[in-house]
Parts: structure tokens; sequence; C-alpha cells
């Protein structure tokens, strides 16, 4: 099992950053997820975040929005994700899950931790999971050995950024801004700070993520941040595909320009 640990050394070895897709279980199929997870590999992502469809997203633009509702709308459930999660992890990717709180606990955090560690998943992002509240979770991962990722923003203070850092094990993720994921014209100029401000506080890895949609704004970032993020622009084109064949096609085509961007860097 490749581990986030083994992916951000090689890269560093490599002079470059990590890349880093995401996409939602169940989109645009409960196969189709796997092929096109598979497909994001195969172009150069080395990192896959999987997503746990949700009916009350907080951090999810309209973009991702719509791709969990058709997942949702295909009967996508947790034993779906883990199977997911599986048949990504069976490509040699570090494969994580990223998840709102609620779906855990009310699977059970311990059962989920199991769960996903025998799946072959590395960790969990948990967007809306506090530091005050993530004691069992923290616990719950620790004993079934994945790591976990927690978010620091433009927004948070020096105490919150220690605080967050310290429920890290896998890397930190630093939301380039305040509000909803999706591609946009330019990444925020915060986030450079952002990650310099994190790095003060932690030797982790730090992945900027949140508006990166083309090659250019991947070495962008890959200039001061360990990992890219790119999640919308992935899934705009699955959206607008006629077919999932075309869909995976458009995604590998955008994701070597993402793996050759972070390679380049700015």
């Amino acid at each position: 099992m490749t581990t986030l640990q083994t992916v951000f050394a090689k890269a560093k070895a490599d002079n470059r950053a990590a890349l880093v897709g995401y996409l939602p279980a169940g989109f645009p199929s409960k196969d189709g997820a796997i092929a096109a997870a598979a497909a994001l590999v195969e172009a150069g992502c080395d990192v896959i975040e999987i997503g746990l469809p949700y009916s009350d997203p907080l951090m999810d633009g309209p973009t991702i929005q719509d791709a969990v509702h058709r997942s949702l709308t295909n009967g996508t459930r947790i034993a779906d994700v883990m199977r997911t999660v599986e048949g990504v992890a069976a490509t040699g990717a570090a494969t994580l899950v990223m998840t709102y709180w609620n779906p855990i606990d009310r699977y059970g955090a311990d059962r989920f931790a199991r769960d996903l560690a025998d799946a072959g998943g590395v960790g969990t992002i948990t967007p809306d999971l506090t530091p005050e509240e993530a004691g069992p979770w923290r616990e719950a991962s620790a004993a079934a050995g994945i790591d976990t990722v927690f978010l620091v923003a433009p927004s948070s203070t020096e105490e919150r950024i220690q605080a967050v850092v310290e429920c890290c094990t896998g890397f930190v993720y630093a939301a380039s801004l305040m509000g909803v994921t999706g591609a946009r014209e330019s990444v925020n100029v915060a986030a450079g700070d952002l990650v310099k401000r994190t790095r003060a506080h932690t030797d982790l890895p730090v992945c900027v993520g949140l508006g990166v949609g083309t090659g250019k704004q991947a070495a962008e970032v890959a200039a001061y941040a360990d990992g890219v993020i790119v999640g919308s622009a992935f899934i705009r084109r699955m959206l607008d595909a006629p077919d999932e064949q075309a869909g995976r096609a458009s995604i590998g085509e955008l994701a070597r320009e993402m793996a050759q961007g972070v390679r380049t860097r700015a």
C-alpha cells in the first residue's frame, strides 16, 4: 500500500509537488467512479481523494454538488465508497476519503476507520470536524493505522493553525480562499502566505486546494506548496462529457496538464 509519507517523500526527491485529484464515489456511476479515478492515476495523480456523497454539503460548490447529487441518486452508500477506495487503491495511488463528520459518526468512528483501512485507504479529510471535537476520530484513526487531515484557511489565526496541525498526520489541507470549492480564474494570493504561516507550525506537507483549474495554476501553486489539490475542474469535464468514456479521456488530458504543471512549477 502506498502511504502519504511515501508519496510526499518521492515528490520532494523529484523536486516537485504532489498532484492530488478528487472525485466523489458513485459518479458518474458506481463502477465509473473507479474507472475515472484510475484514469487520473494513469495521467499522473499521486493521491486520490474519494468523496463520500452527502446530502447537506458545507464546503462543496455547485459543480461538486451536482456530481454528488447524481451519486446519491445512483444509490451510493458507504459500502460503495469503501468498494471505490479498494478499487482505486489497487492502482497504487495513496487513496483518501473526504467526508463530513456526520456519516462517520452515524456509521461508527471505530468501524469506519477499520473498514477504510481494510479497503486500502490511507486516511481521511474531514473539513467540518474541529480540533476541539476531533479526539475520538483521531484515536480511532490511529488505532486503524490511517492518517487524519484537517483544514486551515486564510482567516485562521496562528493559534488556530497550531491547533489544526496538531490533529494532522498525513498532510495539512490549506484552503486557498474563504468560500466553497470550484475552479476560478486565478488562485487566491493569500494561499502562498497561508502555506508559509502553516509551515512555521509543522514539518508536515502542506497542500493547497480550492480554485486550481489549469496546468498554469497548478504550476503557480506548486512553486510554494507540497501538493496541489484539484477537484471541481475534473468533475466539470466529467459533467460536460457526452458519456463516461469521453469523460475519462477528458479528465486524463487535464490531469496530464496538471502533472506537467507540478513538475515544472512556476
